[in-house]
C-alpha cells in the first residue's frame, strides 16, 4: 500500500514537473522577446545603461554591435509573427474543419477540402520562397504567409478530430432533440477534440517557429541588419569560434521556447479531463 501511494504521487508530481519546467523555458524568451524592447529604448546614453553600460557583458557582434542589447530587441519579430500565424491558421481551419467534418453535403465537404490538399502537397518553405521572389513580405507578410501554409495541415487535423466525435450517438441525439448546429459544432465537438488540438498546437508552434526563424535566416520579412534572433544566428555563424555568445544565446532562446511550448502542451493533456 505505501508503494503504491509513492507511485501515485510520483504520478502526480510529474504533470506538475512538465508544467513548471515548460513554464520557465517558455517565460524566459517570452519575457525577453515582449519586455526586452521596453528595458532597451532608444539610442544614447540612457540606452546604454538600460543594457547594463558599456561593457558588453555578452561581448559584440560582427560589426561591433552588443550581444545583450541585440537579444533584447530581437526576440519581439520572431515570437510576434509565429504566435500570430498560429492563431490565423486555427482560426481558418477551426470553421473548415468543423464544417467538413459536421456536414451531410458531400460537395460542400469537397469544396472545403480539396483545394487545401492542393496547397498541402506544395512544401512550405518553398511556397514561402516563391511567394518571396515575387513581392518581399515584411513582418505581416510573413505571418499571412506562414499562416496559410499552416491551414491545409490543421484544417485536416480539425476533420479527422472532429469527424470522429461527430459520428458517435450523442451528436446524433443533439440533432434529434433540435439543437442548434453552433451548440452541437461548438458546445460538444469543439469540446471533445480539445485534447488532439492541444497536442496538435504544440507541435504546430514548434513548425511555425521553424518556419519564421528559417525565413529570417534567409531575410524573408526582416531586414538583413533587423536585430532578430533568426538573423542574429544568421550572421554571426561564420565566428562561432570566436564569438559563441551571439549565435548561442538567440539559438538556445528559440529552442527554449519550442521545447517550452511542447512541454506545457503534455502538462495540459495529462492533467485536462478525457473526454
Amino acid at each position: 500500500m505505501r508503494a503504491l501511494g509513492r507511485v501515485q504521487v510520483l504520478k502526480r508530481r510529474l504533470p506538475f514537473g512538465r508544467f513548471a519546467l515548460g513554464a520557465v523555458l517558455v517565460g524566459v524568451p517570452l519575457a525577453l522577446a515582449l519586455l526586452g524592447p521596453l528595458t532597451v529604448g532608444g539610442p544614447g546614453p540612457r540606452a546604454a545603461s538600460f543594457t547594463l553600460g558599456d561593457g558588453h557583458w555578452l561581448g559584440t557582434d560582427f560589426v561591433g554591435r552588443d550581444v545583450w542589447r541585440q537579444v533584447l530587441l530581437g526576440g519581439r519579430p520572431v515570437v510576434v509573427v509565429a504566435l500570430t500565424a498560429t492563431a490565423l491558421a486555427y482560426l481558418v481551419a477551426l470553421p473548415v474543419g468543423l464544417i467538413s467534418a459536421l456536414t451531410h453535403r458531400t460537395w460542400l465537404e469537397e469544396t472545403l477540402m480539396r483545394p487545401l490538399d492542393v496547397l498541402l502537397a506544395v512544401p512550405s518553405l518553398l511556397m514561402i520562397l516563391l511567394v518571396a521572389s515575387v513581392f518581399s513580405p515584411g513582418a505581416t507578410g510573413l505571418a499571412l504567409l506562414v499562416a496559410l501554409v499552416n491551414i491545409p495541415d490543421a484544417a485536416r487535423i480539425v476533420r479527422a478530430a472532429a469527424a470522429d466525435v461527430a459520428s458517435r450517438p450523442a451528436v446524433e441525439a443533439l440533432r434529434m432533440q433540435g439543437e442548434s448546429w453552433w451548440r452541437i459544432a461548438v458546445g460538444h465537438v469543439g469540446r471533445s477534440i480539445l485534447r488532439p488540438l492541444a497536442a496538435d498546437a504544440g507541435i504546430r508552434l514548434t513548425g511555425v517557429l521553424y518556419l519564421v526563424a528559417t525565413a529570417a535566416f534567409l531575410g524573408i520579412g526582416v531586414a538583413p541588419d533587423a536585430a532578430d534572433w533568426a538573423v542574429m544566428v544568421d550572421r554571426n555563424r561564420t565566428g562561432l569560434f570566436v564569438q559563441p555568445w551571439a549565435v548561442v544565446v538567440p539559438a538556445l532562446l528559440i529552442v527554449a521556447l519550442t521545447m517550452g511550448s511542447n512541454l506545457l502542451c503534455d502538462a495540459a493533456l495529462r492533467k485536462g479531463p478525457r473526454s
